[in-house]
């Protein structure tokens, strides 16, 4: 059965996404990303190692972006937990040091 590109899912597929490896690199996962930055935006589907945590640098088409929050989801199906989503909030680099120097005023005022 072959998929258009534009027709949905039937009920109960689940799209696989697959992480091509790289012989010298970690091994990647997929993850949504999002900048977060009003209004959110949708970046696609990266594939990027496991081990991301808040504050690190991401460049995703050429502009850097930092790591706001990583936030893996779970689903129980069949009386198990399984993970269902990884998701990457991100802030522009600029953006997210900004952040950072209005809340240390704020903390001195």
């Amino acid at each position: 059965m072959a998929w258009s590109s534009l027709s949905p899912l039937p009920k109960g597929n689940v799209a696989q996404i697959m992480c091509k490896k790289r012989e010298k690199e970690k091994e990647q996962y997929p993850y949504k990303v999002i900048e977060i930055t009003p209004p959110p935006k949708h970046l696609g589907i990266r594939c990027l190692p496991l081990n991301l945590q808040c504050g690190e640098s991401v460049t995703i088409e050429g502009q850097t972006y930092t790591i706001s929050s990583v936030t893996h989801r779970y689903q129980l199906r069949k009386g198990k937990y399984e993970p269902s989503e990884k998701r990457l909030d991100v802030l522009s680099t600029g953006r997210y040091i900004l952040n950072l120097y209005l809340e240390s005023l704020l903390e001195k005022s």
